[in-house]
């Protein structure tokens, strides 16, 4: 018998698991989202190191690269970094 056999039989007899289910693989699959996104959005990670072995100063600066940010309007920065 396999695993998920033996699952849906377990909650056939115990409907209360199956929040417990929704909701555990809910936040695996939020988790999951996330660090899928940190690395491939994030400047601090590189994994192409020939082509682009800086990616941080490539960036521009007005770009957003965090999730959210709270009260900050990045289209109105103005440049305060040197050019490299």
């Amino acid at each position: 018998m396999s695993v998920f056999g033996t699952v849906a039989k377990q909650l056939k007899s115990h409907p209360a698991l199956i929040p417990l289910f929704i909701f555990i693989g809910g936040g695996v699959t939020m988790s999951a989202t996330y660090l899928a996104r940190l690395a491939l959005k994030n400047p601090d990670v590189s994994w192409d190191r020939t082509n682009n072995p800086e990616p941080w100063n490539k960036l521009e600066h007005n770009q957003q690269y965090k999730l959210f940010a709270i009260n900050m309007d990045y289209s109105k920065l103005k440049k305060d970094r040197p050019d490299f």
